[in-house]
């Protein structure tokens, strides 16, 4: 995982406020021929386990100027699970996050579940899920950098996501006030208390930055816009700045994608920005995989 995880030089990179001409240089090089529609996300494979260089380099593209794609393959409920694995070390993912409620392989089912494991997190419900990044509350050497996301059952109705690169965000609120960007890296910018079930605790509170430059220079994100259980450093341009970024959030934009994955279609990512809408379930119920990862996607 070396030059993966954040790091605290940020020298000689557009992401440094001081750097405003190579910030200029990238944000024009970022906006130029930038999707505006999903459709342009998605990119047809015929196998996902041995993707053709067209269909590799296709992906690529997409990867590099947005921080995501959407693969759509033929589908296989028996194996999709290995399949999901597979085609993530194909683009460098490598290093699952084996978390709380992973299944065995470290690969979550994200289904409709009760059982005392699951019970009481969003993920396993049919709720809504506000914008966020996954891992927000990982410690600091274990973020959740890549990730895949792959349909084999959608819901009846319902359970569509919206996406956003976190790169675009962090462009638009430091082109509204480059002092947001400054608060926002502030190692104690923003705090997700500890986590107590039945009197034990199940994971101590973690302190970070929102953005923060990963040890390879690359913009990283951890956010979640929850309203409880979070605590904000007590600045007045961290609050201000805050605000500012959920407004942004909620305002339209045409750099937002929305839609509903379909059976074997599958979002892989470096992390960005996503919400879930509330779902209704029938027969079998929706299903998707989850595989999250210590590690970027290689060359983006």
């Amino acid at each position: 995982m070396e030059n993966q995880q954040p790091g605290s030089v940020i020298a000689d990179t557009p992401f440094d406020s001081l750097q405003e001409q190579s910030y200029r240089d990238w944000r024009e090089q970022k906006l130029q021929d930038y999707p505006r529609k999903l459709d342009q996300l998605v990119v047809e494979i015929k196998d996902p386990l041995n993707l053709t260089d067209n269909e590799f380099q296709a992906l690529m593209k997409r990867l590099r100027k947005t921080n995501m794609a959407i693969y759509a393959g033929p589908g296989d409920p028996d194996s999709d699970r290995d399949m999901v694995r597979g085609l993530a070390r194909r683009f460098g993912l490598e290093h699952l996050d084996n978390h709380m409620g992973a299944d065995d392989d470290a690969i979550s089912s994200l289904t409709v579940q009760q059982d005392a494991l699951h019970k009481g997190f969003i993920p396993y419900t049919t709720r809504p899920i506000a914008w966020h990044t996954d891992g927000y509350y990982n410690d600091p050497e274990h973020q959740i950098l890549g990730m895949v996301l792959h349909c084999v059952r959608p819901a009846a109705e319902g359970g569509a996501n919206q996406l956003l690169d976190h790169e675009i965000l962090y462009m638009m609120l430091r082109d509204r006030d480059p002092r947001y960007i400054q608060s926002l890296m502030h190692p104690e910018a923003m705090t997700i208390p500890e986590n107590v079930m039945d009197g034990k605790l199940v994971r101590p509170a973690r302190t970070g930055p929102v953005f923060s430059i990963l040890q390879g220079g690359q913009l990283h994100m951890r956010y979640t816009d929850r309203s409880r259980s979070i605590l904000w450093r007590d600045d007045p341009m961290t609050r201000e700045a805050v605000e500012a970024l959920k407004a942004l959030l909620k305002s339209e934009s045409p750099y937002r994608f929305e839609g509903r994955l379909a059976p074997g279609q599958g979002l892989i990512c470096n992390n960005v920005l996503h919400t879930r809408s509330g779902f209704e379930d029938a027969n079998e119920g929706r299903l998707l995989y989850r595989a999250r990862y210590y590690d970027r996607i290689a060359n983006t």
